[in-house]
């Protein structure tokens, strides 16, 4: 029911800074979950950042003083701005949607999918 659509990876320093975005359509607005994970070759996906309608939101430690999820108000879109980025953060990203209470960290709680987005991190 939903589609997700991811935006804005590519390939940066060390140090630099990416906004990955990621649109919804095809669903209700009510109680939607938004969330980032990333893979790495050969590893499972891991939780990078989620955001609840009403604002919660959760990151990762790994990511936590570096990354920052955000959305608009009608939670059509959401964003994660990454800066210092750091060549483990190499990985594709993928854009999760869920409906739920809770901003969950694991990829068992989102129901929808986008078809991820390429961030390569050189040095």
């Amino acid at each position: 029911q939903v589609q997700l659509v991811e935006s804005g990876g590519g390939l940066a320093q060390s140090g630099a800074s990416l906004r990955l975005s990621c649109a919804a359509s095809g669903g209700t607005r009510s109680r939607l979950v938004m969330g980032w994970f990333r893979q790495a070759p050969g590893k499972e996906r891991e939780f990078v950042a989620a955001i609840a309608w009403d604002g919660r939101a959760r990151h990762a430690d790994s990511v936590k003083g570096r990354f920052t999820i955000s959305g608009d108000n009608a939670k059509i879109r959401t964003y994660l701005q990454m800066n210092s980025l750091k060549p483990e953060d190499t990985a594709v990203y993928y854009c999760a949607a869920g409906y739920s209470s809770f901003v969950g960290d694991s990829p068992g709680a989102y129901g929808y999918w986008g078809q991820g987005t390429q961030v390569t991190v050189s040095s």
